[in-house]
């Protein structure tokens, strides 16, 4: 039997664990997300800086940029400005660009003033090897409102130090515009010390246990960044529609690709759609938000559709930002809706957790 806990960490027998690394050997506890460092800035200014970060293996990292006038971020590590860093980029899932030798990591698309952006990524940080990281993008571009549809980056990139792990990261604004009040930074680490202070929170977990078209996380703690998943399996034909706080208005837009594709926009629509294929088979979804009362909530999706079962027949992907136009409440109710012929069977999962 497999016990799942906060922040997705898994706790089994001794006989289940067959390897002692990455959890505590005494209590056997798994580890888990924990805040390392946070700056949010109190005015306006160009840069977010992180410092003093403890040696962690792995980082998680949040980047919350509210833009005053245009923003381009750069970011580098332990105020490294040498010729140590390269990437390879998309925007809005065009082809790869790559870049060497650079002095930092280009983190997102320069866009037109008053374009906000919510981005996380990882980071493998073992000192003696280059640091990988991977990293997606969200912002608001060209305008607010349900009628203009989001853009995404997506990018990977090493910095080529192999001597030093990261204990410090720095967002440097490169245009002419300033990261305004309230934008921030956070770093999480992936730490095995068995204290109880996982930076992610369940707020819900629903299963159902039987047929049927909704699942809703119900009412949920407001929290400032939402980590939803979710597992669909179907009875019949289904597909995915999430609505925010019971709203069916034309309120919400998305940009994505489906199986590497071009990317499709859709605006000023009644709910989110996220599922590649309406047939009958299993969908896996995860997906960031980042859920401010005063601005658009901003996400970022990943989702796998199991397609016809076997191992000849490829799965499908999808990949997504969106946004909710409400720019006067935080999300409180998730819910999840099918409106084809068949319905969500047992089984079907949905866990939201979340994090100020």
């Amino acid at each position: 039997m497999v016990e799942w806990l906060a922040g997705n960490r898994i706790r089994g027998t001794s006989t289940e664990r067959t390897c002692t690394s990455g959890f505590n050997p005494v209590s056997g506890e798994a580890g888990g997300w924990k805040e390392l460092g946070r700056t949010t800035l109190g005015s306006a200014g160009d840069v977010i800086d992180v410092t003093s970060l403890p040696d962690k293996r792995y980082y998680m990292i949040l980047a919350d940029f509210i833009a005053d006038g245009r923003l381009d971020p750069r970011l580098t590590f332990n105020a490294d400005t040498g010729s140590n860093y390269s990437q390879r980029t998309s925007y809005n899932g065009g082809s790869d660009s790559t870049s060497t030798s650079r002095s930092d990591v280009s983190g997102a698309n320069r866009q037109a003033g008053g374009t906000n952006l919510f981005g996380y990524y990882y980071i493998s940080n073992l000192s003696s090897k280059e640091k990988l990281l991977q990293h997606w993008w969200a912002n608001t571009h060209p305008g607010v409102g349900a009628g203009t549809a989001p853009e995404r980056t997506e990018w990977v990139a090493k910095w080529t130090n192999t001597s030093n792990a990261v204990d410090q990261v720095t967002s440097t604004n490169a245009d002419t515009g300033d990261f305004d009040t309230g934008s921030e930074v956070v770093v999480l680490g992936w730490d095995t010390d068995n204290d109880n202070t996982n930076f992610w929170e369940e707020l819900a977990s629903v299963e159902l246990t039987g047929t049927a078209d909704t699942i809703s996380s119900g009412t949920i703690t407001a929290k400032k960044y939402l980590w939803v998943q979710f597992y669909q399996k179907s009875s019949g034909d289904s597909n995915i529609n999430m609505i925010f706080n019971n709203d069916t208005g034309s309120n919400y837009a998305r940009r994505g690709s489906n199986d590497g594709g071009t990317d499709f926009t859709s605006t000023s629509s009644s709910a989110l759609s996220f599922q590649t294929s309406d047939t009958d088979s299993a969908h896996f979804l995860n997906m960031f938000i980042v859920n401010n009362s005063a601005n658009e909530k901003l996400g970022i999706s990943h989702g796998v559709t199991q397609n016809t079962a076997g191992a000849g027949n490829a799965p499908q992907r999808k990949e997504q930002v969106h946004k909710w136009a409400n720019t006067s409440s935080q999300i409180t109710e998730i819910d999840i809706n099918n409106t084809d012929s068949g319905s969500y069977a047992s089984g079907t999962i949905m866990k939201v957790w979340g994090s100020d």
